[in-house]
């Protein structure tokens, strides 16, 4: 088995990295990449997400994509499907640590971004769901980002009509939300 490969970077997300209803290159992963080659940096950004992934289908998926492109970093951004379809948050938490330990057993660093769900889910889960990006990424000794949508989701004029995912005009604002937890993992 080989190790990392340095450099390689892949991004385990939902819709809300695989630039869900827009072209491609408008998503905030298309984005990391150009500006990854502006600044000369010699990485290559593999994105592996899915709209409507959850952390089972990422950790179903994670072996296969771990040696097909031997990421030096895994960017895990899932939980969301988890949380707005009821998961049970022990399972949430349980395939989140999977695919960290996963990743980690490979070599790779790691860095969790955050998500969240709306706040008629009940106080006690979304409490309960933020609780285990801090838990996890304390436990494991992980980078976490700030929310991705930190200054997005609760303004509607960047967000589609479903209220969940963003429009193309706050992809650059998404990265912006991750670029500075990324960026010491370079």
């Amino acid at each position: 088995m080989a190790g990392p490969a340095a450099g390689n970077i892949l991004v385990l997300g939902d819709s809300l990295s695989s630039a869900y209803q827009m072209e491609t290159e408008r998503g905030w992963v298309e984005r990391l990449r150009r500006r990854l080659q502006q600044q000369d940096r010699p990485h290559y950004v593999f994105n592996a997400s899915v709209p409507g992934q959850t952390t089972a289908g990422g950790l179903a998926m994670l072996d296969g994509l771990l040696a097909r492109h031997r990421p030096a970093i895994v960017v895990i951004e899932l939980g969301g499907n988890d949380g707005l379809r009821g998961f049970q948050l022990d399972e949430i938490r349980s395939n989140l640590s999977r695919i960290i330990e996963g990743s980690l057993a490979r070599g790779a660093k790691v860095l969790l971004i955050p998500v969240e769900i709306p706040s008629n889910y009940g106080r006690a889960y979304t409490e309960g769901l933020r609780e285990i990006y801090r838990d996890l990424a304390e436990r494991f000794g992980v980078r976490k980002s700030p929310f991705i949508l930190e200054g997005i989701a609760d303004k509607p004029e960047r967000m589609l009509e479903d209220g969940i995912h963003p429009k193309p005009e706050a992809q650059e604002a998404m990265l912006e939300n991750v670029w500075p937890s990324l960026l010491p993992l370079l």
